[in-house]
């Protein structure tokens, strides 16, 4: 029964979207409840699917969508790989444990994907709501990482220590891990390297905030606070990125940085040369020294870094064969055969391939790298409009960027997963529409406004 207080943001989500509207129950109910509650506590519910908190807020915003027509939503050929990856993951689930055990990944494939990306794609660019999203974004991740520090500090997850009480035997395999002697945060993420994929998403877009003037000089409600509000949230989600201490997550963050980069250069197609002779320049002659660096075996690691990159390598030798066995509809969620001594996948294009075949793993990268290269393009051919560094196109293709190497090094869950369809919907509707990279606001709007010269409206 304490677990039916996953069903608390439903409620809250439908009666706020009855009283308002279903942007707003979706910006400050939903948002919020998936960035600060877990994702690994839900209401059980015998023979039907198990409700997170932030799939039951998702329902319920869902369901005032629809009953008001889907406002703002426009199809898109997009819309077929969310909905065919979707569809795949569920048949491949279906096939290999039959619908009891398949129903709850079904359901999370609807609304920890398929729904978040609609919202997403109807509710933030068609209504002028890019900018109190990624605020909402931001505040709520500066919020996590506040907290994050006792989990540094202490070796205690805050979240866990609140809500375990509420649902007994959930959530025990999510385990604080140390490095270097200390905690590696992961907050409501779960694990570090989750928590550090999140991070990168709120220091990006904070980092887009901050370079377009989006935030006040002064918050209201911290008048005193020396410097600008932008500049501490700005070392607020950096700080909370770096003490998740994941390094694959610091090394996606550098490489998307590169993308980002570009869009600060007047000159964008010259720095996109650039950033791309670089990548061949340095990226090959440093993936083959990689993969040597790798190929030794863990047995003849000289130390713990090279004895885990050489586990991630014996993944790939030891489970293509086995992926290979079910090419097109993989073997489902925990069905495939497991090899003594590599039983974790620290790989999610790898773990997608085994779980649910070459089928959906298809879908997965055509939104992955097909909006990657989309926003790409698409910024190369705006023109630098507003402040440097105020371009969307570009902080969503390095946030795309990073998530590419990220998830390398983890599989893609919990939070990170809708996370990743919102951005998706929001990138498809802000190509679609044709929205202006640079909305303008605060201060710099006033600043970098093109000033139209003062004409008589006659001449004598």
């Amino acid at each position: 029964m304490l677990s039916y207080i996953a069903l608390l943001p439903g409620i809250a989500a439908f009666l706020i979207a009855t009283r308002h509207d279903t942007q707003y129950a979706f910006l400050r109910v939903y948002l919020p409840v998936l960035l600060l509650l877990p994702d690994y506590y839900r209401c059980i519910f015998p023979g039907l699917p198990d409700p997170t908190f932030n799939q039951a807020a998702c329902v319920a915003v869902a369901a005032s969508f629809a009953m008001t027509g889907f406002p703002g939503y426009r199809f898109s050929l997009n819309d077929v790989w969310v909905f065919g990856y979707a569809l795949c993951v569920s048949i491949s689930e279906y096939r290999a444990s039959g619908y009891s055990d398949a129903q709850n990944l079904m359901f999370a494939m609807l609304f920890s994907g398929v729904v978040p990306y609609v919202l997403a794609k109807s509710l933030i660019e068609p209504f002028g709501n890019r900018l109190l999203f990624a605020k909402i974004c931001v505040l709520s991740m500066a919020a996590v990482s506040i907290l994050n520090l006792i989990e540094l500090r202490l070796g205690m997850n805050p979240w866990r220590f609140v809500f375990d009480r509420f649902f007994p035997g959930q959530g025990m395999e999510w385990v604080t891990t140390f490095r270097f002697g200390l905690a590696r945060a992961a907050g409501p993420y779960a694990h570090a390297l989750l928590g550090g994929i999140m991070m990168i998403v709120a220091f990006r877009l904070q980092r887009w905030l901050q370079w377009s003037g989006a935030w006040p000089d002064k918050f209201r409600l911290l008048p005193w606070l020396p410097y600008k509000p932008a500049l501490w949230l700005s070392l607020i989600t950096a700080g909370g990125l770096f003490i998740t201490l994941a390094k694959g997550s610091w090394l996606a963050a550098f490489i998307g940085a590169g993308l980002v980069a570009v869009g600060r250069s007047k000159y964008r197609r010259v720095a996109m040369a650039a950033i791309l002779s670089g990548m061949v320049i340095v990226g090959v002659p440093a993936i083959v020294a990689f993969l040597e660096y790798a190929s030794v075996g863990r047995e003849n690691a000289k130390d713990p870094n090279q004895e885990t990159a050489a586990y991630r390598y014996e993944l790939i030798e030891h489970y293509l064969d086995i992926a290979n066995q079910q090419p097109l509809w993989g073997w489902g969620l925990t069905k495939w055969p497991k090899v003594p001594g590599a039983e974790s996948i620290d790989n999610h294009f790898l773990l997608l391939l085994l779980m649910h075949g070459y089928l959906a793993s298809a879908f997965f990268l055509l939104l992955l790298l097909g909006t990657l290269a989309r926003l790409l393009i698409y910024g190369l051919r705006q023109p630098p409009t507003g402040p440097p560094g105020s371009s969307l196109s570009f902080t969503l293709a390095g946030i795309y960027l990073a998530y590419f190497v990220a998830i390398a090094t983890v599989f893609m869950g919990q939070q990170t997963m809708p996370m990743f369809f919102m951005l998706t919907g929001w990138a498809e509707s802000y190509m679609q529409r044709r929205s202006r990279e640079w909305g303008g606001a605060g201060e710099a709007a006033r600043r970098f406004e093109v000033a139209v010269p003062f004409r008589f409206r006659r001449v004598l």
